[in-house]
């Protein structure tokens, strides 16, 4: 297909062009034409769907896309081009990156900019509904992203009703238009894809939209949407596939029901929905589908935000029930429309039996060190499919950059997983950091904490006539360790952005006294925790009567 090595002469668009002295001809392939034969169509197609680049020339070096004429040059102007020509591996690659999420692309862009030679490798084997995605995973496609556009759709809706009380007149009706709104998301997200095409490419990381599987050590067989198939050799492997939802195992469950991988670029109304599962994704979709407008059941088989503080999550479930999202509980489905029961890692299907990695056969989670390296020593695994690890976009992005420095640059500093902050996204928001009443009880007993908590009422609230006495704040702290804040926990509106401040405070060791030490800004809602004087001990009341 290819049409050989060239010299180092090229002429393009009439333009004679001196490639430097330095380049072997035998590690250069040129591709200056798509017209030179039959299948010159066919051509251009695979070239374009592995660089994004119809044009030529088209320059790989040692199997790393180069771009054109402009790009080559940058790459031999910044060093890049002469160590390219200089490798003499026994592997074609220093690292692999198998899955193109959050995590992975992380890792494998520090390793480029480390000087190392980088494939990233992504495909998304569509949902039984065709749903598929571009690059950057499930927080970018399905997740994070889109989530947080629509949860602020419905919050603009409350937004228009609170807005009478401030003064606003407007007297049309005002309805909300589905195809519109997942357009624009939608709109949003393929400017993500490409902003990561774009920065892989800058970073000379080659990317491959195919599928990775292992074939033996060191080898990876990369299948794409056509079947074909190519044959990689690394010297290390970093797995970050990600997990996909999972199924309910009942007859007629893929064919009749959508998950999260389908409902954000679903394109109509969804309509009257019966959401399976309690988890936060399952309360996050089902509070913004409530929220703009929809009829929203959520179908309970046991207990709301599992491995969440349970006293919150009662109480975002309790919100979301006064304000029209009804509960079935102790229920299991029979047929459903929006299933999100849970997510199961893809580990199972990429070769790992073939190279001797574990897998915790009933989840597949990988376990690994606190280097994130798995029995196999060449192969390091980071993000969603680490068992006892949060499944976090961040905490991925952060192992990822950690782990590539610690392989390439000698760096030392591992991944923390203590204290890492979340928010759930349900329409009353709830931001946490550390533990759980529960898991603290467990770690440290109760006799040795400490909870201080109250309800607030938010100002922007009172004039609306919003719900007095629902939002909620509550820190537990160690006695024995000068009242150290070990669980921070927010229930109210921006909770992810008051969250993200004291996480940091938590990392540097905040106790209560520091708290109370801190002057607040008022009026906000952060400014609660400044003035917390209700122990749960003391059974005093803790209603607010202003803000």
């Amino acid at each position: 297909m290819f049409y050989g090595y060239v010299h180092v002469s090229v002429w393009c668009c009439n333009t004679s062009v001196q490639l430097p002295k330095v380049w072997n001809p035998c590690n250069i392939l040129i591709y200056l034409s798509f017209y030179s034969s039959d299948d010159g169509a066919n051509v251009q197609e695979v070239l374009s769907e592995i660089t994004n680049q119809r044009t030529v020339p088209n320059i790989f070096v040692n199997k790393v896309h180069m771009g054109g004429c402009d790009r080559t040059f940058q790459a031999h102007q910044s060093g890049l081009l002469q160590k390219l020509l200089q490798e003499d591996s026994a592997y074609d690659y220093d690292l692999i990156v198998i899955g193109g999420g959050s995590g992975g692309l992380a890792c494998a862009q520090e390793a480029a900019i480390l000087g190392k030679k980088v494939m990233v490798l992504d495909f998304v084997v569509p949902s039984p509904q065709g749903t598929s995605w571009g690059l950057g995973g499930t927080c970018v496609n399905v997740g994070c992203v889109p989530k947080k556009l629509m949860h602020q759709a419905a919050l603009l809706g409350q937004a228009l009703s609170d807005a009478r009380k401030f003064g606003w007149e407007y007297h049309q009706q005002v309805k909300h238009n589905w195809e519109t709104m997942t357009e624009a998301i939608q709109n949003h997200i393929g400017s993500l894809n490409w902003g990561y095409r774009l920065s892989l490419r800058e970073k000379a990381v080659a990317y491959v939209n195919a599928y990775g599987e292992f074939v033996e050590h060191h080898k990876i067989k990369a299948t794409n949407r056509k079947g074909q198939e190519t044959y990689y050799t690394a010297a290390k492997f970093v797995l970050a596939t990600g997990e996909r939802p999972r199924y309910l195992g009942i007859r007629g469950d893929k064919e009749y029901c959508i998950t999260s991988d389908d409902l954000f670029s679903l394109p109509y109304c969804p309509g009257k929905t019966l959401v399976v599962g309690a988890s936060y994704v399952a309360l996050e979709c089902a509070g913004f589908l409530a929220g703009i407008g929809l009829d929203v059941t959520v179908m309970v088989r046991s207990i709301l935000l599992r491995g969440f503080d349970q006293e919150m999550a009662e109480k975002v479930g309790s919100y979301m029930e006064q304000h029209g999202v009804k509960f079935l509980r102790k229920f299991i489905p029979v047929l459903v429309s929006l299933d999100a029961i849970g997510r199961d890692s893809c580990t199972r299907k990429i070769g790992l039996e073939k190279i001797g990695v574990r897998i915790n056969e009933r989840s597949g989670k990988i376990p690994v060190n606190d280097m994130e390296q798995t029995n196999v020593p060449y192969v390091y695994a980071v993000g969603d499919i680490l068992e006892g690890k949060l499944e976090l976009t961040p905490v991925a992005i952060q192992a990822g950059k950690l782990l590539a420095r610690r392989l390439f640059a000698g760096r030392l500093e591992k991944c923390d997983y203590v204290n890492i902050p979340t928010t759930v996204f349900t329409p009353l928001e709830y931001g946490c950091c550390g533990l759980s009443e529960e898991r603290a009880i467990e770690v440290h007993k109760k006799e040795n904490l400490e909870v201080y908590h109250t309800l607030f009422w938010p100002l922007e609230w009172t004039v609306a006539g919003r719900d007095n006495n629902t939002c909620y704040a509550k820190i537990i702290c160690n006695k024995s360790d000068n009242y150290r804040v070990i669980g921070f926990h927010v229930l109210g509106p921006n909770a992810g952005e008051i969250t993200q401040g004291f996480a940091a405070a938590m990392k540097c060791g905040l106790t209560k006294q520091l708290l109370d030490d801190t002057v607040g800004i008022h009026p906000t809602c952060g400014e609660v925790f400044t003035t917390l004087e209700i122990t749960k001990s003391s059974g005093l009341d803790i209603t607010q009567k202003g803000c």
